[in-house]
């Protein structure tokens, strides 16, 4: 399935909004709940074995994803502000908590996020960041974009999780 063309249509999510999805661990989609389908402008049946990249809007910087499969692969969570992009070219942005569900076994059984609307503090400094760091990636790949970050980070005193979650207080 092809990507649309970016619009520029901003589509917003309210408070009260939970966007939920699961995919197996090549990142199939195998769930997605009413909201995921509805703000994503996709049917159900479009969405389902899609790979979720399929949402992956041009704007966000690869070293996010990195991070997210180095976590979730660990078997560990991690939270993410994340730019999608809908079937009609507009998009929405979220803030993504991003877990492996486990299996009695101790394996990846497959992989489970929760998206909600980000903060207005966090829409003052992620897009401009992120903006950043795709411009890093086009020089000099990911790992000019991770070196950026790593700064930004260690200039703060902050790591990682205590950087996104700072900003969505």
């Amino acid at each position: 399935m092809r990507r649309p063309a970016p619009t520029g249509t901003e589509r917003f999510l309210k408070e009260e909004d939970f966007i939920v999805s699961k995919t197996d661990l090549k990142g199939r989609i195998t769930y997605g709940n009413k909201m995921f389908i509805k703000i994503s402008g996709y049917a159900e049946s479009e969405l389902l074995g899609a790979p979720h990249s399929i949402l992956r809007h041009p704007d966000m910087p690869k070293i996010v994803f990195k991070l997210l499969w180095e976590r979730i692969q660990n078997k560990q969570e991690i939270f993410a502000y994340v730019k999608n992009l809908c079937k009609d070219g507009g998009f929405y942005w979220v803030i993504a908590n991003v877990t492996a569900t486990i299996a009695p076994d101790g394996s990846i059984r497959d992989y489970h996020s929760v998206r909600r609307k980000p903060s207005d503090k966090a829409m003052e400094v992620i897009p401009q960041l992120y903006s950043k760091l795709l411009a890093a990636e086009r020089s000099g790949g990911v790992e000019a974009s991770g070196r950026i970050l790593n700064d930004i980070l260690n200039e703060k005193g902050v790591t990682y999780d205590e950087f996104v979650l700072g900003l969505q207080q």
